[in-house]
């Protein structure tokens, strides 16, 4: 049951995060709350999120709530709004989302679309608190190695780092899960996502007055919602494109392409693209790799995309890292054997994270009308009951 060697070393050796994106950062707080030391390895000289919005559904707000980041995130965030999903040409109701009044009484938490860099500012500072050194920039990982007693992080510049752990929290391009098993083709899904963040003074009347909605069109759909008590809205398109050659996740994009693709939408839709201030546009191709059956190696995990890259289409992609990320922290603070922590932490999250993956795949065919039924709702992350599961209470 309990290495009674490892159980003495419990706290004097660092749980290594590998990326400081939604997920590490969770994970390094969810662990901090428990007490247990933690570094966190990122890549980039700044620690920082793009300009974009993030939706944190009831079930991950549990996890923020409990980790005492909750109120801000709301705060921050503002009113909740109802959300609905319509016919691309002309607005009409496929899905009218749950009344915000009910949301907390329902599910257990809230539901709120923040801004990233929000999300990550609340999370930073809250680990700051505790004090102590736990966050290293500018370290690009090389490689990864383990051993009955402990695992080794090697960076750029012939740095290494020891510890008790590695976790690797590296996004669907993952270096960790490439170390550990193997070189994997990042496929392009077919799929060019466009943002921008549009401030709510240059939005059209109309999109002010429904201000989140989701269009389900013909190989591709547009989302909108409010973010920052109502001061911007995050504007995202997401079409089927056959080919994708760039690299990068921050393409500048022109405003001609994007209301080019969307040119048979609605008319309220090319008004909200015709508002984008030019410099605000990205755009980015979807890549994807199949669902591992195996997110465990000795003493290395992957977590969230690492283990289970999510597509934007149920909304779940950062709520999949922060389950993750509350369950495999309370793996380690109620067990101490590292096969029994690993164990648990997959066997609890597994089916989940890779069952959400597969249905986010499964609603791009809904909301892009490429499936027998045509253009529909699906079946949402709220009618899949997805909002009920709690990471704070689940079984581990």
């Amino acid at each position: 049951m309990t290495n009674s060697s490892e159980q003495n070393e419990r706290y004097g050796r660092d749980i290594l995060i590998i990326g400081g994106g939604i997920g590490g950062l969770t994970l390094a707080l969810a662990l901090r709350h428990f007490d247990i030391p933690v570094k966190v390895f990122e890549q980039a000289d700044e620690l920082k999120e793009i300009g974009a919005g993030v939706t944190i559904t009831p079930n991950a707000m549990k996890a923020m709530d409990f980790l005492g980041v909750g109120d801000r995130i709301a705060r921050e965030a503002g009113e909740i709004v109802r959300y609905t999903i319509g016919r691309f040409d002309d607005g009409s109701e496929l899905e009218l989302g749950p009344e915000p009044e009910t949301i907390r009484a329902k599910f257990g938490a809230g539901y709120y679309n923040c801004h990233r860099a929000d999300l990550h500012s609340a999370m930073v500072e809250k680990l700051t608190v505790k004090g102590g050194d736990f966050l290293y920039l500018d370290h690009r990982l090389t490689g990864v190695e383990h051993t009955e007693t402990s695992a080794t992080a090697h960076f750029a510049g012939g740095q290494a780092y020891i510890g008790r752990a590695i976790i690797g929290c590296d996004g669907g391009a993952s270096t960790v899960r490439s170390q550990l098993f193997g070189a994997e083709d990042v496929r392009y899904t077919g799929q060019t996502a466009y943002r921008s963040l549009v401030p709510m003074d240059r939005v059209p009347d109309f999109i002010r007055e429904n201000p989140y909605r989701l269009l389900a069109g013909p190989g591709k759909f547009l989302l909108h919602y409010p973010l920052r008590n109502n001061q911007m809205l995050n504007l995202l398109g997401v079409a089927h494109e056959d080919s994708w050659q760039a690299e990068g996740w921050a393409i500048p994009a022109n405003v001609s392409e994007f209301a080019a693709k969307y040119d048979d939408f609605e008319i309220h839709a090319q008004e909200l693209i015709a508002s984008v201030p030019p410099e605000t546009l990205f755009k980015w191709g979807l890549r994807d790799r199949e669902p591992s059956d195996v997110w465990v190696k000795g003493r290395i995990a992957l977590l969230g995309d690492a283990a289970h890259p999510m597509s934007p289409f149920l909304g779940q992609g950062a709520c999949m890292a922060i389950e993750d990320a509350m369950v495999l922290a309370r793996c380690f603070n109620v067990f101490d054997n590292i096969d029994e922590i690993f164990s648990r932490y997959e066997s609890a999250r597994k089916d989940r994270g890779n069952g959400v993956q597969l249905a986010s795949r499964e609603q791009a065919i809904h909301h892009q009308g490429r499936g027998k039924a045509g253009i529909n709702a699906g079946k949402t992350a709220a009618t899949r009951g997805l909002f009920e599961y709690d990471p704070v209470t689940v079984p581990i």
